[in-house]
């Protein structure tokens, strides 16, 4: 996340009938028999939604990648009162709805409340038309990730509206990940991994010899807990970080919400 702490997401977890017994839900089994259930939990809703929150969003608000935004375009009429703008962006509505999911804002607030607004809510795309850029035959696109603003022809407008789109994707997806090595660092003894859990927010790499007394003994003494053993082993050091004996795996630490 932005304050290097990690998120659990995306996770399963077996819970057995230790819930189903606590709180005495049963069910008919086959036999018509009474028995307590088995649960699981699932965490890939909520929690997720918070994670890009906390990933993508800045100061303004939300930052949606597209591929998730319910809304990546919406088209903002500029003087609207003036004759033939509702009218564009209505057609341009019409027109993009082929490669977006967009929405045009009618409404009566001002251009700048439109603007702030939309941005807070982390629409990938806003396109400004007014009557210069009709005249021009033209319209000027706004990228909610970088705020870069870029005039395209009338004619190209599906196009460079899904190229953006795909750009913006791929953007965040590189921020975030450039972030997330950038603040991933190695130790090989317990004071490296007290170093950094002090002064270097993020993950860190370090071995393990698999002993639960080692794993609780630096949630005791650094705050960090296990958050992942990648598939893809590397080998940081041939001892464990926290007793020196022996390990093979290599573990990413972290403080955790």
């Amino acid at each position: 996340m932005h304050d290097g702490k990690a998120l659990q997401s995306g996770t399963s977890h077996n819970f057995g009938t230790g819930f189903a017994k606590a709180f005495d839900i049963k069910f008919a089994d086959k036999d018509s028999e009474m028995k307590y259930a088995h649960q699981t939990s699932w965490g890939v809703t909520t929690r997720l939604i918070g994670a890009i929150i906390m990933v993508h969003g800045d100061s303004s608000g939300l930052v949606l990648p597209p591929k998730v935004a319910p809304t990546q375009v919406v088209i903002i009429p500029i003087a609207a009162h003036k004759e033939g703008v509702i009218e564009k962006a209505n057609e341009l509505q019409a027109r993009l709805a082929t490669v977006a999911r967009v929405k045009c804002d009618t409404s009566d607030k001002t251009p700048g409340w439109k603007f702030s607004e939309y941005e807070m809510k982390g629409i990938p795309v806003r396109v400004e038309i007014g009557p210069k850029d009709i005249e021009n035959h033209q319209a000027v696109l706004v990228r909610r990730d970088t705020r870069e603003k870029i005039v395209v022809s009338l004619d190209e407008l599906e196009i460079k509206v899904a190229e953006l789109l795909e750009d913006i994707q791929r953007h965040l997806y590189a921020k975030a990940l450039a972030k997330r090595e950038a603040m991933t660092y190695t130790a090989k003894t317990m004071d490296e991994l007290k170093e950094n859990a002090q002064n270097r927010p993020g993950f860190t790499k370090a071995m393990w010899c698999m002993n639960q007394a080692c794993e609780d003994k630096i949630k005791e003494e650094v705050g960090f807990t296990s958050r992942c053993m990648p598939f893809v082993q590397e080998e940081i050091s041939q001892t464990c970080v926290c007793c020196g004996k022996k390990a093979k795996t290599m573990v990413y630490w972290a403080k955790a919400y």
